[in-house]
């Protein structure tokens, strides 16, 4: 038997991650949600927590954790002149310090399990420079850097790697995607011309979470229809 947890499992990537998990019969993923529904899955065990507040140790989790996934994100996009100190720092406190403390609540369960596996998300966004995406730029820049500084910490015995998605189509993508003129001007900016889905960066995720990616550790994956990499 396996052990997942997934923070942020009850929608858009983290569900579909946890649904991909629970395919199997020998892993058990204990999922959490905020403010979204959850649904009756076989081998998946859904709890409220909020990453800013909460300490997942309060929770029951097995000894050993085989793979962690911290999914909790945002899409504060606004002009630099209107940002405003305490935005950054909450939007800091969703993407980083929740992760780090996460991590940190957790690091005797993943040590214990041996071989295990950390995935983090980053965004396109921190390699390439768009307008108006200073805030989760910043946010999700940390990210990266959390990600090489643990691989190297953690190495051998826990890996860690990062995923950077472009604009998925996700309900915390909704107000980007509300029309059928926005989904096609965003997906004529990818070299691919198509919009990612959550099964883009889900495969990618449990294919990291197991041992066929053994030899991994931090690596910043983009998955982004070629946008970080493609100029056309």
């Amino acid at each position: 038997m396996r052990n997942y947890l997934i923070i942020g499992g009850s929608s858009g990537i983290g569900a579909s991650i946890v649904a991909k998990l629970a395919e199997s019969r020998d892993n058990k993923v204990h999922a959490t949600y905020f403010s979204n529904a959850t649904q009756d899955i076989d081998n998946v065990r859904f709890f409220h927590y909020n990453s800013m507040i909460d300490n997942v140790t309060n929770y029951d989790l097995p000894d050993e954790i085989h793979g962690f996934v911290y999914c909790p994100g945002s899409i504060m996009l606004k002009p630099f002149k209107r940002l405003t100190e305490q935005g950054v720092i909450d939007d800091f406190k969703l993407q980083v310090i929740g992760a780090m403390n996460t991590v940190q609540a957790i690091l005797p369960n993943l040590t214990a399990a041996k071989n295990s596996s950390i995935v983090l998300f980053s965004t396109v966004a921190v390699q390439q420079g768009f307008n108006f995406h200073a805030q989760v730029a910043m946010s999700k820049g940390a990210i990266e850097g959390l990600t090489k500084a643990l691989a190297a910490e953690f190495a051998p015995g826990i890996r860690v790697n990062c995923i950077a998605p472009s604009l998925t189509d996700t309900p915390l993508a909704e107000h980007l995607l509300s029309s059928e003129e926005k989904r096609k001007a965003n997906a004529d900016r990818h070299p691919m011309k198509q919009i990612g889905t959550v099964d883009d960066s889900a495969e990618l995720a449990v294919f990291l979470l197991g041992e066929k990616s053994k030899w991994m550790t931090g690596q910043i994956i983009h998955v982004d229809g070629g946008m970080s990499s493609i100029n056309m």
